[in-house]
């Protein structure tokens, strides 16, 4: 009988962890939960989240497993499709996490209970839908408490919903390098003053950033009480917050792509035409498409049945691209913001608490449409450590090979010397054939680019 070792990602709770076995999910819970367990089922709670889409679901399990360390249930909860991270995501994707977390509370001050951690990291997205997966976030409310879990929010969602509205939408990658949120500090020194203006940003991140300054490191005894009432406000308060803030228009390099490039009606037909027709032949349960821009091949991979992670580097697009998901109710599309030339590294303690992009795959099936020119010349990255890339987070490959008569690439060289003498078709084929077989190509003509469906090798 083995013993349950939680996973990297799942070891801060004191009540519980998540574990895998024989390719299944599980969550152990210890003793020390089983009220707040037992108030989240019989409250009706749990029923209520579920039945809403706002906390996965699970199911009690018999698997035969060590059971010591004071357990008390052990659960199957549905799998996530794609883990992603809160610097992944686009201004609107935080933005609804943001909005699903403070439902959940309100929900949970209905039934009893109050959210103890409001962590961004325990939402993920069903497509395009935010739901809990942390069972063992609730806690049975004591009344006249104050919500615990207040500046962790304003931290994970408040802060740098602002600085992306108010700054540049890039700065949420600093969720990257702050685990637990955007010090409130910090956020007031990078805001520019007109935020203030703002009364909702004024009151939970300036005046809070300040209090909390004030009183840090002060005795917690003699607390004033805290109605339930006051609290209610409060979620109402950080709600109006959270929906007061909006982007301004910008526009990107990259957003009118599909307006700006070289093919025809035609030829842009053909192509999608005969992506399509590849992704059939590969059959793909799940499809990464890289330099998805606003995501026009995603849904090609969507509509097929797959599930469709929608990476670009342009958070513009990708906030494009959710918000016309979001749209169609599309849950088979995860647009997040990944530059392929430095992507998401596994980062937290010892290195191992987020996964890599790498160590999230691999995908069934890659589609890098219109992408090796910009990793291959704007970028300098030789073709054999794109083919290399490739080889480890595909098992099948749609890429195109755009070649220096086409527009693009003249744009790419225009402001730069032209050293890539190995920018040819051939040698392209020649670095990806030591990690694909060729499976069918084909030439889109008009434009000169060239679509290859590829396999990797069964000898790696």
């Amino acid at each position: 009988m083995t013993t349950p070792q939680p996973l990297s990602s799942s070891f801060r709770d004191p009540n519980g962890f998540v574990f895998e076995e024989g390719g299944d999910l599980y969550r152990k819970v210890r003793v020390s939960y089983s009220d707040n367990y037992k108030q989240l089922i019989h409250s009706g709670l749990y029923i209520t989240l579920v039945g809403k889409g706002l906390l996965v679901a699970h199911e009690d399990s018999d698997i035969a497993v060590n059971r010591t360390g004071n357990t008390f249930k052990i659960l199957k909860p549905a799998r996530v499709p794609f883990i992603s991270y809160p610097y992944e995501w686009s201004f609107s994707q935080l933005k609804s996490a943001a909005l699903a977390t403070l439902q959940i509370q309100r929900y949970s001050l209905e039934s009893g209970m109050t959210l103890k951690d409001a962590s961004a990291y325990n939402i993920q997205f069903f497509g395009i839908t935010p739901a809990l997966i942390d069972t063992l976030s609730f806690e049975i409310y004591e009344p006249g408490t104050p919500w615990t879990a207040y500046r962790q929010f304003c931290q994970h969602f408040l802060a740098p919903l602002a600085l992306m509205a108010y700054i540049d939408l890039r700065l949420s990658g600093l969720m990257q390098h702050h685990i637990d949120g955007i010090p409130l500090d910090l956020a007031c020194k990078l805001l520019p003053k007109r935020a203030m203006l703002n009364g909702n940003l004024l009151m939970h991140l300036y005046l809070h950033s300040r209090l909390q300054s004030k009183f840090e490191g002060a005795p917690t005894n003699n607390k004033r009480s805290f109605p339930k009432q006051a609290l209610l406000g409060l979620i109402d308060s950080l709600e109006q917050a959270i929906c007061s803030i909006h982007l301004p228009k910008c526009q990107s390099n990259w957003s009118d792509y599909y307006d700006c490039n070289s093919y025809s009606a035609e030829s842009a037909e053909k192509k999608l035409m005969t992506v399509r027709d590849m992704l059939m032949k590969t059959k793909p349960q799940t499809v990464f498409d890289f330099g998805a821009n606003c995501g026009r091949y995603s849904r090609v991979a969507a509509d097929l049945g797959a599930m469709t992670i929608s990476l670009d580097m342009d958070p513009l697009c990708v906030q494009k691209n959710f918000l016309d998901a979001a749209s169609h109710r599309d849950d088979r599309i995860l647009p997040l913001v990944i530059d392929l030339t430095a992507p998401t590294p596994s980062i937290g303690w010892s290195n191992n608490e987020r996964s890599s992009l790498i160590e999230r795959g691999p995908c069934d099936t890659g589609l890098a449409l219109a992408l090796v020119h910009h990793l291959a010349i704007a970028n300098n990255v030789p073709f054999a450590r794109i083919a290399e890339f490739f080889s480890l987070i595909c098992k099948n490959l749609i890429i195109e090979f755009v070649p220096k008569s086409d527009v693009q690439v003249k744009r790419l060289l225009a402001s730069r010397k032209d050293i890539f003498e190995t920018y040819t078709q051939e040698h392209f084929e020649s670095e990806f054939l030591k990690f694909f077989e060729i499976i069918e190509l084909k030439s889109l003509e008009e434009s000169g680019r060239i679509l290859y469906l590829m396999k990797l090798r069964a000898d790696l």
